[in-house]
This record gives structure tokens, sequence and C-alpha cells, in this order.
């Protein structure tokens, strides 16, 4: 297989199932705290067309990667209607928060599956190849995938799913305000994601703050796979 090809296919696949489990645990979470939103308009399901956003899941995280920028993306949004909720300020933290747990636990599954997947390879150290490497390039970058779209979800910014968990913590005043950032979501993270570490030397939101945690669990996940297998 062409080597681009091939790693088109081991990141796409597992990028498209992390995107898609985040968006339906938000939905499912809405739904055992009194919104059923999500369900009625059929947005639980697990079927990738439903979710994926042909600009902010396909479109613009090619075009950041190719200018070398942070890559990041969207997939459509399950919708959830915060007054159909029983406490609506304190349950839309927990939806919220229900994206990124769901990538945290996918990741935990990620590490366990690859673990088992490279046991037979494990005291001996070699590389798998054929389908097993395939499947084990896949496993890997489904945890990196996972780890680094719970983590960056969680910046405490709109339209991330941290701002919400923000909102809910704040003074009702305060979060009245907050609130009001959300119209400008979009530019807002455009400006401090892409524009000013472009035009301001250091000024690195991602590399800070979400690079440092992403590598530390990431090092742990990949310390479980690794005595899963039997390597450490």
């Amino acid at each position: 297989m062409n080597d681009t090809l091939y790693q088109a296919a081991a990141l796409i696949i597992p990028m498209i199932l992390a995107i898609v489990f985040h968006e339906v645990a938000h939905g499912w979470t809405a739904r055992a705290l009194g919104d059923p939103t999500a369900a009625e308009l059929n947005r639980l399901s697990l079927n990738p067309l439903r979710h994926v956003d042909p600009f902010g899941t396909i479109i613009l995280p090619g075009m950041l990667k190719l200018i070398g920028a942070p890559v990041f993306g969207w997939a459509k949004p399950v919708p959830v209607n915060a007054m159909r909720l029983r406490n609506p300020r304190r349950d839309m933290m927990f939806v919220g928060a229900a994206g990124p747990a769901m990538n945290l636990v996918m990741a935990l599954v990620g590490a366990v599956a690859l673990g088992l997947l490279m046991r037979p390879y494990g005291a001996s150290g070699a590389e798998p190849a054929g389908v097993v490497g395939f499947l084990a390039a896949n496993l890997l970058n489904f945890l990196l995938i996972n780890v680094f779209l719970a983590l960056f979800n969680l910046l405490p910014l709109p339209p991330f799913d941290g701002s919400h968990i923000v909102e809910g913590l704040l003074p009702d005043g305060a979060a009245r305000s907050y609130r009001r950032l959300r119209q400008f979501g979009f530019p807002l993270m455009l400006m401090l994601l892409v524009v000013l570490p472009s035009l301001v030397p250091g000024f690195d939101i991602v590399g800070r703050f979400v690079f440092p945690p992403v590598q530390w669990l990431t090092e742990h996940y990949l310390a479980l796979a690794g005595a899963i297998a039997g390597s450490n």
C-alpha cells in the first residue's frame, strides 16, 4: 500500500471513531439528565455520516495541517436543549464533560487492545507487519487522538466543552457575562489558536497548556499497553 494512503487510513478511521463517540456521549448524557432532543432528532446514531461536518471535520484540519498550524476541527454538534434538563446549569456541566470523559475511556480501551494485540511480540520486541501492523497503527493513533481530543476540548473557552464547565462554576452574574462570548466562539478560537501564534512568538496555548498533560497522560496509557504486551 502506498505509504501516504497507509498513514491516512490509519489516521482517518480512529479520528472518525473518536469524534463520533465524543459527540454521542454528549447526547447520551443529556438524555439521561432529562433532555431527549438528540434522540428525537436521531443524532444518537453511531453512523459517522450523521456527525461529520465537511468543513470542520475534513477541510479545516487539512488546511491547518498543510500550513503547519495547530490542527483542530469539529463535528456537527449533537443538539442539546439546556431548558429541558432537570437542572440546566449543573447538568450542562455534565453534558460538556461527557465528551472528553468518553475520549479518555476510549483511549483506555485503545491501550488495552493495543497491549493485547502486541502481546505475541512483547518479549521479542519485533514489529508487527501486514494486517497486524495496520491494526497496531490504528490503535496507537486511536489512543493518541482520544487523549488529545479530550484535553483539547477542556480548554475553558467557547465553543469548547470546557466552557460549559466554567460557566456552571461561575456565579450567576459572571456566568451570564461569560455566556455572551459564545456568539464570538469561532473567531475567538481562530484568533487564539491560529492568528496570534503566527504573529506573536511564544504565544502558543496548545503547546503550553494542552500538550504537556497530553504527553503525561499518553505516557501512562502507553505504559499500560506495554505492561499488557509484556514488553515492560
